[in-house]
């Protein structure tokens, strides 16, 4: 079962390990049948500057895959790659990028809005405007842009919600999540963001259209009722999983514990976003930072994550000195809605490559934690493309592992037969 929450330090707080299987795609076995091999590769999207990270992925409906990311650890200009053969390797980008996206502060995310009034898709792409405290402040508020042509072009970045609107946030991580809303039951052209800010106000906001002007709502915060936690755990960058792959009625939330003082939190609504149930800490099998979640061809969640490991046995064991966590870097949980929804554990985890720390030179249990904020699609015959970024072994000039953007293609039944 979940825990309860509970006023507690160090070591309570939901932490535990997790006893559900690891797989560890980040070193091959020598007896691994052929037809395997391809679990362990890593493709590179972009290693062009010493430091690149945080990507978010869209499938195109041409089956290729548009990444994007900044130029830079959370902030920089907005950068693109582009797979056209399936996440094996990116060789193209946007073409006529904006020329506000040069000016993007934060990490970009990328979404697909489907329309049920017959007129076609929009891709959107976001980027807060938060305060760095590095002396140069911020215009507040979040961009965006849109794409009517499956991301050939883009419009202009369009500010909402700055210091000289009426109504301002100074947003982080915008949109976390974007979900698309229903009304009696039925999709419509609506869809709730997801951000927080530096006090760890978690808000949404809901993007509607007038035409083909697109609306944002006054953001609120919609998660007062449960503050206390809320604000002791530094509750953010969540993620939103509706239920029966993705056609229910039920939203699940899971959020980042920022202070890892506490699990992860799992929060539930069933009126879209209006009310969330008390949260519950994540089970250790779960427990990290920017979950990201896809269903895939049967029916099952593929999470993606930066590992926090707050094990006691573990913690003792691995972290460094001081520290009461760590991490096993990027990594993957694979179970149902319903072990969510139940609080059970998962079928089991996935280590997808190792991140490596400063004086590492082989994969190791402990990572280097900067990685995660992956960009996931599900393709057509059902291979996973994930993508992240992290130190996955290629040195910069000084000797120092250089951080850049990689990919990584995933059957699931594939991963079963390593399990059996």
């Amino acid at each position: 079962m979940c825990h309860n929450l509970i006023d507690n330090i160090a070591f309570g707080n939901g932490a535990e390990d997790y006893s559900i299987p690891l797989i560890r795609l980040d070193c091959m076995p020598q007896d691994t049948p052929e037809e395997l091999k391809y679990l362990y590769d890593l493709s590179v999207v972009d290693d062009s500057l010493d430091y690149l990270g945080h990507p978010d992925s869209v499938l195109l409906k041409d089956g290729s895959i548009l990444t994007v990311y900044p130029s830079g650890h959370g902030k920089g200009a907005v950068r693109s790659k582009i797979s056209r053969n399936g996440g094996k390797t990116y060789d193209f980008e946007i073409e006529n990028q904006p020329e506000s996206w040069q000016n993007s502060r934060e990490t970009p995310t990328v979404y697909r809005l489907e329309f049920s009034d017959g007129r076609g898709d929009k891709l959107l792409l976001a980027s807060a405007n938060p305060d760095w405290h590095d002396g140069k402040g911020t215009v507040g508020g979040f961009n965006f842009s849109l794409s009517d042509d499956e991301g050939k072009s883009w419009t202009e970045f369009e500010l909402c919600f700055s210091k000289k609107d009426e109504f301002t946030v100074i947003p982080i991580v915008a949109m976390a999540s974007l979900t698309r809303l229903k009304e009696n039951g039925k999709f419509v052209d609506k869809w709730m963001g997801f951000f927080h800010d530096s006090d760890f106000v978690n808000y949404k906001t809901v993007l509607s259209f007038e035409g083909e002007k697109a609306v944002w709502s006054t953001p609120e915060p919609y998660f007062a009722q449960h503050r206390e936690i809320e604000k002791k755990a530094n509750m953010c960058e969540v993620e939103v999983i509706r239920s029966d792959c993705g056609k229910g009625d039920e939203l699940c939330l899971i959020a980042r514990s920022n202070n890892k003082h506490y699990n992860s939190l799992i929060s539930f609504s069933n009126d879209e976003g209006k009310t969330w149930s008390e949260p519950v800490f994540a089970r250790g099998a779960l427990n990290g930072e920017r979950h990201k979640a896809d269903y895939t061809a049967d029916g099952r969640l593929f999470i993606t994550f930066r590992s926090i490991e707050r094990g006691k046995e573990k913690v003792r064991k691995y972290a460094d000195k001081g520290q009461n966590w760590f991490s096993e870097g990027w990594v993957a949980w694979v179970g149902t809605y319903e072990d969510l929804k139940s609080g059970s554990e998962g079928q089991y985890r996935i280590k997808l490559a190792h991140t490596y720390r400063k004086n590492q030179s082989s994969p190791d249990i402990v990572a280097e934690a900067d990685t995660g904020y992956c960009g996931n699609v599900v393709l057509n015959d059902g291979t996973v493309v994930t993508s992240t970024y992290g130190a996955f072994g290629e040195r910069n000039s000084d000797g120092g592992y250089k951080t850049y953007v990689a990919s990584k293609r995933i059957r699931l039944s594939d991963v079963d037969r390593l399990i059996k």
